[in-house]
């Protein structure tokens, strides 16, 4: 029996766990150090990672996670005042921080090789960190998995995904005051804004890889120890507080940057997140899958093309912005329901079919309506151009304020209008998922005979979602068309390389979560932000694209932030009633626990 424990107990190498956590976090500690040296002599490589004492570009990066994995192994090896970092697992989160060190540095070691011409071009420095990160890396590579397995791994790929299993949450000793609980959201809030910024104003193709390298291997480090759902349960606590962090921390970014290459990037973020979180109240919570859903962004935003001023408007009006985006908001409404009444009566395939057709009989609609095949009232392919910026209560959009001695210019403050809508619209989505409707919305998710079964009118609440999905979108249309001064039928397809389209839209939905709430808004950062700093990859885009896709089915389905109910659908408990304790936090999601009621 004993020598059976050992077996299954120990690391993918043979070392005692006291050494191999020593050996980590003295790793961790050398890989940090290095980061003051000088990488490489040349400074044409991004970054400029020339200098001594200064760590520039992805040299940042592999300071934090040496930072991070030291304090990981530290707290494993029970360092007072340390041990609050892990209260999930110990082992598994050093592993994968030691891994994301290892990654970004040795990725950047080879990028310089690759761009300069060979190893000749690294300094003795850039030797030691690739050296330092890989005996971090084997450190934690013999450590014990948190979980001894039930049964003896096979083969060494089995005990590698022992060691990285999940382990559930232990319960708080002592609760923190809740002037502590308020300081470390504030502090959270304010380190994704750090991290997302880093990453944004990194330069595009070699530095950009590195951070989402780092960054993919550093969320599960942290999930796996516990941190993530600490702050999920504060959040959930003090939830007050978290919307108004969130919403300060978001604000905060365009005093951040100093032109808007990179702000019109989190405009349009914002815009995509907005669309795709009218598109969860339809495929999320009502369940019903629409393939032509960009169709309504683009009714909001020749509607407000229409009516904003353009020289080259067939109407010739210029409503006021509050007037345009109710006339966004209303012409998609008016189109959801003239769509969705006679096809909602339709189910699965044949729904996802009947409004694909509507995208495009949208697109081509708008094609013919040129004067020459169709009434004179869109341009045809030309669209409708020149639309002037938005004037509210005499600030002029289009021009450069100073904000806290700060100069935003015209996208950022685009950027911090569609900060306001997208919180219009987290409230409409958290307030509709949590009422009697939106219970009636998952019921009809979930199935919908024994819905009806129960007394719910599934056609008019269906009719309902699809409605409020469009209006939503139609009020994000209407921004999205004085932000990009123009309004073109290419520019809502199914398909493309560029969001936002159908396809991209359903994904982002998909990607972080149907029914939830963050899941939509981080799958719709993720999915406008990377093809837009990987503009080198442009002509592989959808490739990569279809094969993340395939990974995320095949290891996370139920996406990247789920609700409880999907991560039950999608892993096995071997009971109906008793959930995975390997399982995130419960608190979660958004209106779906509700719906027991």
């Amino acid at each position: 029996m004993t020598t059976h424990t050992a077996t299954t107990t120990r690391g993918l190498l043979p070392l005692p766990e006291r050494t191999a956590r020593l050996t980590t976090a003295a790793g961790a500690l050398a890989t940090a150090a290095t980061t003051g040296l000088s990488w490489t002599w040349s400074s044409d490589f991004p970054g400029d990672l020339t200098y001594y004492g200064s760590p520039a570009g992805l040299q940042l990066v592999t300071l934090t996670g040496g930072l991070l994995t030291l304090l990981l192994a530290a707290s494993t090896l029970g360092l007072r005042g340390l041990t609050w970092l892990t209260p999930a697992g110990r082992n598994a989160p050093t592993l994968l921080a030691a891994l994301a060190t290892f990654a970004a540095t040795w990725f950047t070691l080879g990028a310089i090789a690759v761009q300069l011409g060979g190893l000749v071009n690294l300094e003795p420095g850039g030797f030691a960190a690739g050296t330092a990160a890989l005996l971090t890396l084997l450190g934690a590579l013999a450590l014990p998995p948190d979980q001894p397995p039930t049964t003896p791994p096979a083969n060494p790929w089995q005990r590698l995904t022992t060691l990285l299993t999940a382990s559930p949450l232990r319960p708080r000793n002592c609760p923190l005051p809740t002037w502590a609980e308020i300081l470390t959201i504030a502090a959270a809030f304010a380190a994704g804004l750090i991290a997302f910024t880093y990453g944004i104003d990194t330069d595009d193709g070699a530095p950009f890889v590195g951070y989402l390298l780092f960054i993919a291997l550093a969320v599960p480090a942290l999930h796996r120890a516990g941190l993530i759902a600490r702050l999920t349960e504060l959040t959930h606590r003090h939830r007050g507080v978290a919307l108004t962090a969130a919403f300060l921390a978001a604000a905060s970014f365009p005093l951040t940057q100093d032109t808007d290459q990179y702000t019109i990037i989190g405009a349009n973020i914002l815009i995509f997140a907005t669309v795709a979180l009218g598109l969860n109240v339809v495929v999320g919570l009502a369940g019903l899958l629409d393939l032509g859903y960009v169709a309504f962004l683009g009714v909001g935003a020749y509607a407000a093309a229409l009516v904003s001023g353009s020289p080259e408007s067939a109407l010739g009006l210029h409503f006021p912005f509050w007037a345009a985006l109710l006339t966004g908001a209303a012409a998609s409404l008016v189109f959801g329901v003239l769509i969705g009444a006679p096809t909602l009566r339709l189910r699965g395939d044949y729904l996802a079919i009947v409004t694909l057709g509507f995208g495009e009989i949208f697109r081509i609609a708008m094609l013919n309506l040129n004067g020459t095949t169709g009434p004179d009232i869109t341009n045809g392919a030309m669209g409708i151009p020149n639309i002037p910026n938005l004037e509210i209560l005499g600030f002029n959009f289009g021009e450069t304020h100073d904000i806290l001695g700060i100069p935003i210019a015209t996208y950022g403050n685009y950027y911090l209008l569609m900060i306001l809508v997208t919180a219009l619209v987290v409230l409409v989505f958290r307030r509709a998922a949590a009422s009697r409707i939106g219970r009636a919305w998952i019921a009809i998710r979930e199935d919908e005979t024994a819905a009806v079964a129960m007394g719910i009118n599934s056609f008019r609440l269906r009719l309902l979602a699809f409605a409020l999905g469009a209006a939503l979108a139609g009020l994000a249309g209407t921004v999205h068309a004085h932000v990009v001064t123009t309004a073109t039928p290419e520019q809502f397809q199914f398909a493309g390389p560029q969001p936002p389209n159908s396809a991209f839209l359903l994904a982002a939905v998909i990607l972080g979560g149907m029914g939830t709430l963050s899941g939509p808004l981080v799958g719709a950062a993720l999915l406008f932000l990377i093809p837009a700093k990987l503009d080198f990859l442009q002509d592989y885009q959808l490739l990569l694209f279809g094969i993340a896709l395939v990974l995320l089915m095949r290891f996370r389905p139920e996406g990247l932030i789920p609700d409880r109910r999907k991560q039950l659908e999608f892993h096995e408990t071997g009971q109906l009633d008793v959930p995975d304790q390997r399982l995130p936090d419960p608190a979660a999601t958004t209106g779906v626990t509700k719906a027991k009621a």
